[in-house]
């Protein structure tokens, strides 16, 4: 085992430390998880874990410290809460009590693939699997980078410690995770869900990056052969990670990226995957990366190891079942994890309502507003009283991790678009002929040559149309389109009527959405590229 220290250890306030296990090889990790009866493995030789009673995270418990000056920048409401210092300051000291007198894991790790970019990131824990998550996910550094790490941002996970302070602070639960922006510090306690640590540093890039003029990003990104990159974005259910793989193009990443001066690049150095009822045949590349080295969270299995991925409600423990692995599971990767400025961005909408064409170029304007939108529906029967598609808007296509106000984002996306002749897409993967219920789910194969379209550039010969009140620019005909009537959505509705009273109401929960950032921008203003009613 490895006898390396982590430099600085003495900084980070912790008392009566037992051992310190710093960067461990996954060999060790492996050992230690099975060793302290934190994991199972499964017959694939993947480490299995629970996360206890938190199997996914907990966005009320998210708080940043209000100060200055990045009281000034973060964009306060539900999803930034506020927390004052002292308070944090007790919190902090509880998570120090929680990790002093115990062995315990460091990992330091960068996010950001672009050197120009990177934060490098220090995360200590007392649980081996959490060590392990963060090693799947984030860029691993060179025995040599180790030597002279210093860390610029510090996360201590005491997922061990419970707040029974939290009523008389006025925060939400014991559950806590807390940012401390001028003491480049985060806290979590009371949960052992992973996908905090992994979006607290996403939250913390798009934080830090925009402020830069680098525009942070929740997309997936594929490279061509000819170095033409393309970023993919959407909600869950668009079809983000399936359209992003593809055998002939390398992939940057999967979730999370930056766009800086020199292009786009992964902040990852892994994949974090849902795999409830995952099936080989429909998802290869994920079921292929489930194997030594990935962690599965939350799978049922049995005494043998032999993973059951189908959910059943009522048994399974939840519908959140995931796995991290590194990137080096996919076999088709960009290996330094970034590429040069993108030539194509394509929005993803799985639009219940059945609306929307399945493929629509945009402006930039429309772009932007497109972008601020994030747009996706919901459909009948995925939540209890849904019987008809409803609208979901997430702002920048990730509201939730989102420290600044999202008209900056979306200005630092204008601005680039122009900087590079980007090209914009709309991509509906949702229904056509009618809405969830009535018509059918977008034939994949339909998708796929509007994709394919976009990416070789023949969709910029096409002859275009324009569609009515949304004012998108829709191909009459595109090649690998079994049937190109499907491409105005409204030759694909019996009831003519139907379609156009649809039409009006999409267009109205959208300028809807929009009024909350109505004179939020300041510097512009580009609510007129939206649909008109």
């Amino acid at each position: 085992m490895s006898t390396r220290k982590p430099n600085g250890l003495e900084k980070l306030g912790l008392e009566n430390i037992g051992n310190v296990y710093y960067n461990l090889s996954y060999n060790e990790l492996q050992a230690h998880e099975v060793n302290r009866g934190e994991c199972k493995i499964s017959t694939s030789g993947t480490a299995m874990c629970d996360t206890g009673i938190f199997t996914g995270r907990s966005p009320k418990d998210k708080y940043f410290v209000d100060q200055s000056p990045s009281n000034e920048n973060i964009f306060w409401g539900k999803i930034n809460r506020k927390i004052d210092e002292d308070t944090f300051n007790e919190l902090f000291d509880l998570t120090k009590e929680q990790l002093s007198g115990t062995d315990i894991y460091v990992m330091d790790v960068y996010a950001g693939a672009s050197e120009a970019s990177r934060r490098s990131v220090r995360f200590v824990t007392e649980v081996a699997w959490q060590a392990h998550f963060v090693k799947n996910m984030f860029i691993r550094p060179t025995a040599e980078e180790l030597d002279t790490f210093e860390p610029d941002f510090v996360v201590y996970n005491g997922c061990k410690a419970s707040n029974k302070k939290f009523e008389k602070q006025g925060l939400n639960s014991g559950v806590y995770v807390c940012f401390n922006v001028e003491e480049n510090i985060s806290i979590i306690g009371g949960t052992w869900y992973g996908g905090e640590m992994k979006k607290g540093i996403f939250s913390m890039m798009n934080y830090w990056l925009p402020l830069e003029g680098k525009l942070s990003m929740h997309c997936s990104a594929n490279v061509g052969k000819d170095d033409d990159v393309c970023l993919f974005f959407g909600l869950s259910g668009t079809g983000k990670t399936t359209l992003s793989t593809d055998p002939k193009r390398a992939l940057i990443g999967d979730d999370e990226h930056g766009w800086d001066e020199n292009g786009v690049f992964n902040f990852e150095g892994g994949c974090y995957a849902k795999v409830i009822n995952l099936d080989p045949s429909n998802e290869p590349e994920i079921y292929a990366a489930i194997r030594k080295n990935a962690l599965l969270e939350n799978v049922e299995h049995d005494e043998m190891g032999v993973i059951d991925y189908a959910y059943v409600k009522g048994f399974s423990k939840t519908e959140n079942t995931r796995v991290s692995y590194p990137i080096e599971h996919i076999d088709n990767h960009k290996e330094d994890l970034q590429a040069g400025h993108p030539q194509n961005i394509i929005f993803l909408t799985a639009d219940a309502f059945g609306v929307l064409p399945p493929v629509s170029k945009l402006t930039r304007e429309q772009a932007m507003y497109y972008f601020m939108s994030g747009y996706t529906a919901k459909v009948a029967g995925t939540e209890l009283g849904i019987t008809e598609p409803v609208a979901t808007f997430s702002a920048c296509f990730g509201e939730a991790f989102l420290p600044l106000r999202p008209s900056f984002y979306a200005k630092i996306l204008g601005e680039k678009i122009v900087e590079h002749n980007v090209n914009v897409y709309l991509v509906n993967t949702g229904w056509t002929g009618g809405p969830y219920g009535v018509g059918k789910r977008m034939s994949i194969k339909d998708t796929r040559a509007c994709i394919a379209g976009i990416l070789n550039g023949s969709i910029n010969n096409a002859e275009f149309e324009t569609l009515d009140i949304f004012n998108l620019e829709i191909p009459k005909m595109l090649d690998g389109v079994k049937d190109n009537t499907v491409l105005n959505p409204r030759n694909t509705w019996e009831d003519k009527e139907a379609y156009d009273a649809s039409l009006k109401k999409l267009a109205g929960m959208f300028r809807k959405n929009f009024t909350r950032y109505d004179n939020s921008g300041g510097e512009f203003d580009f609510s007129g590229a939206g649909p008109k009613v």
